[in-house]
């Protein structure tokens, strides 16, 4: 099994994020002990892929303080590993205090629905540094509210930009997907997520299939954002971008 979660930490002028890509606690690309103080854990979904309680329990034995930020999908999952959990309704704006002192809002956003259409869907979230000086936005599938998020503004986007495809049906959105929302958003950075490159197991992982690559969103990208910077991360190396 693996797991991506947002780790950040952020100042007025600068937001740090790392994604850790964690399989458990003894084999895993991040061990919990090279992790820094972490402000937030946000949690975006409550299927196993982005809310694995073989992985959560050991963090929240680690980080017993951590503030968490997630769907109400996963309560009956958190509540029992985490003292300090917040469930935000996509709409819904919460705030923390990091160790700094400086105040994060939070906002969640629609993501997709993975289940009967009555069910609620799963979370993005907008983040917002002290006095709006950068602003970052987190969906790990692609799937977005169009009405919602033309409204808003980011800085940042942290997107998947490589489709994951099943036959007849899009686990995973990207490419000219990913474009529409950063130029929606009026993205400077784009940080591509690499789901597809995880070394993924099981019947449902043979027919996945990748399509699109870095390069050829890269391509569609600087047609329609030229100015836009894509930064692609290293898996638990922090990344630092700057307002100025």
């Amino acid at each position: 099994m693996d797991d991506s979660y947002l780790i950040f930490t952020a100042s007025p002028y600068v937001m740090m994020f790392s994604f850790c890509l964690l399989t458990g606690v003894y084999d895993s690309v991040v061990q919990l002990s090279d992790l820094p103080e972490i402000d937030c854990l946000l949690i975006t979904q409550s299927l196993d892929d982005h809310c694995h309680l073989k992985t959560l329990k050991p963090f929240s034995e680690k980080f017993p303080n951590v503030r968490v930020i997630a769907t109400p999908n996963a309560k009956t999952l958190l509540d029992p590993l985490f003292r300090y959990v917040t469930y935000v309704e996509p709409g819904e704006t919460s705030v923390i205090e990091t160790k700094n002192g400086s105040n994060i809002c939070i906002k969640a956003t629609a993501g997709p629905v993975l289940g009967p259409p009555w069910q609620r869907p799963e979370n993005g979230y907008l983040v917002r540094s002290p006095q709006g000086q950068l602003s970052l936005y987190y969906e790990p599938h692609c799937v977005y509210d169009q009405n919602t998020v033309e409204k808003e503004k980011a800085d940042i986007v942290i997107t998947p930009v490589i489709k994951q495809l099943l036959p007849n049906f899009t686990l995973v959105s990207g490419q000219e997907d990913a474009v529409k929302l950063a130029k929606v958003l009026q993205a400077r950075f784009i940080v591509p997520m690499k789901n597809g490159d995880l070394d993924s197991k099981g019947v449902l992982a043979s027919l996945v299939k990748p399509e699109g690559t870095i390069e050829s969103f890269k391509d569609l990208l600087s047609r329609e954002l030229p100015d836009a910077k894509v930064i692609e991360p290293t898996i638990g190396v922090p990344v630092e971008i700057s307002a100025n």
